[in-house]
This record gives C-alpha cells, sequence and structure tokens, in this order.
C-alpha cells in the first residue's frame, strides 16, 4: 500500500509540473494512471477534463463529464457549458448554465458569449455591464470590448441608438467596434476615421512583439481593411472598395466569416457582370462554420446572393431551388418571391410572375407594400397603365405621398383619364385636410389640384381650389387673377367683385429705365423707336445756311443680258417644269452617237456597213430567255448586281500601277 501511495504521489507532482509547463498530453497520461488506481478520483476526473479542454479535446472531455456525471455533480458546470460552446451546442450550453447552482463570474463571463451568439443582444448588454460594474482584474478589457460588440451589433441589425456607455478607445479592438456601431448609425465618414485610428493602434501594439511579423499584423489588419472597404462601397467607390477587398483575399486569413463577408461583398459590386468570378468568390462563403461565424442577418444576405447569382448565370432550375428553399426558411420575407419573380420575368412569364406577387402579398400584408409597387411596375412592362394604377392606389402606406399622386396623375394623364386623376387630387386632399390642415404639402397639392383642372378646361371644378389658395393668401395676385377667370364663366358679378382686389395699373408699375435697359448686354439688336431726347442729348438745331446730308441710295445690278424695257416674266421665280409654257423635251430626235462604234471609227462610216439599216435585210427577233446586248443566266443562279452604264457600251478599266516607294499611294 505504502508504494502505492508513493507512486500516486509522484504521479500527481508530474501532472503538477507538466500544467505548469503546458504540457497537458504529459498530464493526461500521469491522470489515467491514478484513474486506473481509483477511478472515481474527483479531482483526477477534474483534471483530466481541464486537460482535454486545454487540448481542444471538447467531445472527450463532455463523454468523461457525462459518463461521471454522479461523482462530479456541480463540479464541471462551467466546464461542461464551454465544451458545449465551442461544439456550437449553444441551445444546450445555455440550459446548463441557467441550471447551474451558482452563477460565478466566470460562469456570467460564458453567459454573455453565449447570449450574443443567440442574437439576445439586450440580456448581454446587461450581463458584461454587471460585469465590469462588480468586478477588477486583469480581464477588464476584454470585458470592455465585448461591451462594445454588443452595442455596435445592436446598432447594425437591430438600428437601436448607441449609447454613451464611458468606453474609451484605448485599443484597435475597441475602436473597430466603435467604427462598426457607426456605420449601423449612417455615420460613415466618422466610421472610417475611426477605422484608421485602429490600423495604426494595431501596427503600434503588435510592432512591439519581436515574434510578430510583417504578414502577421497584414493578416491582423485584415479585418480593418474589410470594414473599409465596406464603407468606400456604400459611399459609391467600388473600384477602391474591390481592390481592397481582393487584397484581404489574397491574404487568406484563418478566419472563414471574414472571407466569407469579404467575398460576398464583392459578389454583390460585381452583379451581373464579372460572373465567372463572382462564382469563384462564391466557394468561400461555403466554408465550414461559417453558419457559426456570422449574424442571421449576414447569413441570409449570403443565400439571397447566391440565388441572385444563379439566376444571372442562367441557372434557372438552381435558383428556382434556392429561392423556395429560401421562402421556407423565411415564409414572411418579401425577397425570396422578388426573386422568383425576377426569374419568371427572364423566362418572359410576366402573368406568372404578377400571379405569384398578388398570392405572397394576400398571405403577408405586412410586407405588401414592396410587392405591390413591383407589380404595378410588371403591369406598366406589359402596357397595363390602369391595372398599374389600381394597384398603386391599394398601397395604403404611400396612398397619399406627394410621389405617388404625382405618379398616378401622370399615368392616369397619359390614358386621358382625367376623371381619376382628378380624384387622386380629391383624396390625397382630403388626407392632408384632416391630417394637416394648412401645411406645405396641403396648400402644393390644392395648388397642383387647380392648376391641373384648368390646364384641361375644368374651371369650374377648381374654383373651389383657388378659393381655399386666394384665402391663405390675399396677395397672391396670380390665383386671384386664375379665381376670377373661372368665375367668368360661371358667376359673372361674382368675377367683377373679385376683380375690385385686383391691383391697380399705377402699384403694378415697375420703375424700369428703358434706355439702361435698351444699352445692356442682352438687348443689342433691339431697334431703337424714335423719340424725343432731352438733356444733353439734345441735337444741335440746324442753321438757315446749313443742308442736312443725304445718303445716295445705289442702284440695284440687273443681270447679264437683261433688256429693262422688256416685261419682266411673271413665272421667272417657278421651276422650268412648273411654268404654264413649258412643253417638255422634244422626242424622237437623237444625237449623234460620237466614239460609240470601233476605234477610230465615225458614225458615217458604221452607217455605212450596217446590215440593218439597208432596205433588204430581214428584222432580227430576240431568242427565247435573252435579251439584246446581254447573255442568258442559268436557272437557280442569281446575277450579281451591276450598274446601269450612263452611255454606250462600258468598258473595263485598266489597273493602274502603284507607285514604288510610297507608302500606299497610288
Amino acid at each position: 500500500m505504502a508504494s502505492g501511495g508513493v507512486a500516486v504521489a509522484s504521479l500527481w507532482t508530474e501532472v503538477n509540473r507538466c500544467g505548469q509547463n503546458g504540457d497537458y498530453t504529459r498530464a493526461l497520461k500521469a491522470l489515467s494512471k491514478i484513474l486506473h488506481e481509483n477511478r472515481d478520483d474527483v479531482t483526477a476526473l477534474h483534471c483530466k477534463i481541464v486537460c482535454l479542454v486545454q487540448n481542444g479535446s471538447f467531445k472527450e472531455a463532455l463523454n468523461v463529464m457525462n459518463t461521471h456525471t454522479k461523482v462530479l455533480g456541480s463540479e464541471v458546470v462551467f466546464e461542461k457549458a464551454y465544451c458545449e460552446y465551442r461544439l456550437n451546442r449553444v441551445e444546450s450550453a445555455l440550459k446548463t448554465i441557467e441550471n447551474a447552482p451558482d452563477q460565478t463570474d466566470k460562469l456570467k463571463e460564458l453567459y454573455g458569449q453565449v447570449l450574443y451568439r443567440l442574437e439576445r443582444y439586450d440580456e448581454c448588454k446587461t450581463i458584461y455591464t454587471d460585469l465590469i460594474r462588480n468586478s477588477q482584474d486583469e480581464y477588464e478589457e476584454e470585458r470592455k470590448t465585448n461591451l462594445a460588440a454588443v452595442v455596435a451589433a445592436m446598432s447594425q441589425w437591430e438600428k437601436a441608438p448607441m449609447e454613451d456607455l464611458g468606453l474609451s478607445e484605448s485599443t484597435y479592438e475597441l475602436c473597430y467596434n466603435t467604427a462598426c456601431a457607426l456605420i449601423g448609425q449612417g455615420q460613415l465618414t466618422e466610421a472610417f476615421n475611426t477605422l484608421r485610428q485602429a490600423e495604426e493602434l494595431c501596427r503600434v501594439s503588435l510592432a512591439e512583439d519581436s515574434d510578430v511579423t510583417e504578414e502577421d499584423i497584414e493578416s491582423e489588419l485584415a479585418v480593418i481593411h474589410s470594414q473599409m472597404a465596406y464603407i468606400m462601397q456604400l459611399q459609391g467607390r467600388t473600384d477602391e472598395a474591390l481592390q481592397l477587398y481582393n487584397q484581404v483575399i489574397k491574404l487568406k486569413p484563418s478566419d472563414v466569416g471574414l472571407l466569407a463577408v469579404t467575398a460576398n461583398n464583392i459578389i454583390t459590386i460585381n452583379k451581373d457582370q464579372n460572373v465567372f468570378d463572382s462564382k469563384k468568390k462564391v466557394k468561400l462563403t461555403n466554408a465550414e462554420g461559417v453558419e457559426y461565424k456570422l449574424a442571421k442577418k449576414q447569413l441570409q444576405a449570403i443565400e439571397f446572393n447566391k440565388a441572385l447569382l444563379a439566376m444571372y448565370t442562367n441557372q434557372a432550375d438552381q435558383c428556382r431551388k434556392l429561392s423556395s428553399s429560401l421562402q421556407s426558411q423565411n415564409p414572411g420575407h418579401p425577397r425570396p418571391v422578388l426573386i422568383q419573380a425576377a426569374q419568371l420575368c427572364r423566362e418572359k412569364q410576366h402573368s406568372k410572375a404578377v400571379e405569384l406577387l398578388q398570392q405572397f402579398s394576400e398571405q403577408n400584408p405586412e410586407s405588401a407594400s414592396g410587392i405591390k409597387l413591383t407589380m404595378a411596375q410588371l403591369y406598366l412592362v406589359q402596357g397595363h397603365v390602369t391595372k398599374a394604377c389600381d394597384v398603386l392606389r391599394s398601397i395604403e402606406e404611400f396612398k397619399h405621398k406627394a410621389g405617388m399622386v404625382s405618379a398616378l396623375v401622370t399615368m392616369y394623364s397619359h390614358e386621358e383619364d382625367i376623371d381619376s386623376a382628378i380624384d387622386v387630387f380629391k383624396q390625397a386632399i382630403e388626407y392632408y385636410q384632416a391630417e394637416q390642415p394648412g401645411s406645405a404639402a396641403h396648400l402644393a397639392l390644392v395648388r397642383e389640384a387647380a392648376n391641373f383642372k384648368l390646364k384641361h378646361g375644368r374651371k369650374k371644378e377648381a374654383i373651389s381650389d383657388l378659393e381655399q389658395l386666394w384665402k391663405q393668401n390675399t396677395n397672391d395676385v396670380h390665383t386671384l387673377a386664375q379665381l376670377i377667370s373661372a368665375y367668368s364663366l360661371v358667376d359673372t358679378d361674382k368675377a367683377k367683385s373679385l376683380s375690385k382686389h385686383l391691383p391697380s395699373a399705377d402699384t403694378m408699375s415697375f420703375n424700369v429705365d428703358v434706355d439702361e435697359l435698351e444699352n445692356s448686354h442682352g438687348a443689342t439688336y433691339v431697334r431703337k423707336k424714335a423719340g424725343k431726347v432731352v438733356g444733353e442729348n439734345l441735337p444741335k438745331e440746324i442753321g438757315q445756311g446749313e443742308v442736312k446730308k443725304k445718303r445716295k441710295k445705289k442702284k440695284g445690278k440687273l443681270p447679264k443680258n437683261c433688256d429693262p424695257k422688256a416685261t419682266p416674266d411673271l413665272e421667272r421665280w417657278l421651276p422650268m417644269k412648273e411654268r404654264s409654257y413649258y412643253r417638255g423635251k422634244k422626242k424622237g430626235k437623237k444625237k449623234e452617237a460620237i466614239g460609240k462604234g470601233t476605234q477610230g471609227a465615225t458614225a458615217a462610216a458604221s452607217a455605212e456597213f450596217d446590215a440593218s439599216k439597208t432596205a433588204t435585210s430581214p428584222p432580227t427577233s430576240p431568242r427565247p430567255g435573252s435579251a439584246t446586248g446581254s447573255s442568258t443566266v442559268p436557272s437557280g443562279v442569281v446575277p450579281p448586281r451591276q450598274q446601269k452604264p450612263s452611255s454606250g457600251a462600258t468598258r473595263k478599266k485598266a489597273p493602274q500601277k502603284k507607285k514604288k516607294g510610297g507608302k500606299g499611294g497610288w
């Protein structure tokens, strides 16, 4: 027995030494020997579990705990929850922590991590705030970093306003998380500057370690650079963003989540262009373990982009399969249905696309607004303007918006349905009269309605609108004039009474210097009228002996061979063929053909030897299938087109010789 006790003591000494040196594999061998002596040694079992966890053997450690549950009891609650967390069994880890008899600080730390993975950010923030307030140790910076990460996630995914928790930006991790929170609030410039600060802090902190290489620094900076590229992409600087994204991809960082997000963002920049590059990048989003590294909205966006990429690459079946899967996972989300509708439109099945959207809008009225806008667009593509208007008017959320009213009036005007357009104005005005009477939007709609009615000859209907506008501003002369014009068709007495409110001609006159106006830059070609001139510009009085000089008029030049005594032709301005005395060219007389015979022959000589012109020669008749002066063409062969010669027989032009020494010149 004594020798056995000495052996066990030496084994515990070995375990202690290996634990201090970090040699957990050797410590496990010693612990196995101890447990061989005493199978239910609680301390040895606990030490074995810790060594397995340190070596990353989480499954084996969990098996040991499950096997010796009765012996260990609540001694290893933290280790069990941690192993479940690391094995991505987050729900099991949550139950283990919540069922623990004592909530220690390290268990609360793990509880915060579990809540963060489950995206229960409000509870997670409460846990970390309590830990920072009630604990003081060397892990305070890590807790502040985790709290900043929670605030950033709430800002990005839940659009919650940022809270000033008094977290200093002393480390590059804190700066990075602050930048993420600023991105969620839309403060892109401030976020970019904060990322620059994080980059500098990261370089300085890592440069102090002599074992860290430049490659290690660039790998650590990859997440910061990827976030910078995202900001550039949001700002429209896509070329710079794409360059920075590709730099991150080339580094091949070990974080599969970072690679997946970067590759996804490159795909969004490529869109329907450079699809081969997108096909390569999409493989990075399928890496093992990505689903545990990213938030649900990030994973959802990646899946949507996969479906869109399948559509852009004409993989119709794959697109339908992915979009159907997305719809089953997110039944109330409109994007999978929109992708299916887009695929149907690419296949020229617009009617089916409209039916699909109509069915979804009826089943999910809370998401119907965007769906109905797409339906209206599809109806317009098909030329069904009235149906598009009906769909737009059914959207209660946008029904009375100024943009919607403008679009509806424009479309109804295109269809010449003036009554429906006026009805749109009427409903919008009634809405603002009840909700925001007298507001700028209300009066703007009234004015537009009045102008529209006047434009289409509905002066009687415009009277009420014009009266409402004039009562709001009795000094508006333009509205008053329109009102008087409208009343002149309905009630002349009312028009006369209203005309008394018009300002007099004297009050409407403007003090304008006519001479200055005529001499201005824009009045160069204005012809001045003769009038009395006062002041220094008075002309000198003409003396009795002085004679006013007159300019001599130049006589117009007559055309050549013109007889001034003869009466000019009254039809000289008309073309020759349109004049009354034109009889046309004389026919029947042919000019003598010059140079149409053989070389050196004259017309007289050729006529002398022409047998057809003699009285004794019989007339010739053309052969079947041929014409005079042309050759026959075999059936089925199309003859080449030829230009008609201007006169006489055609001649072939001899090719010209190319000059030597020139560069292609003739």
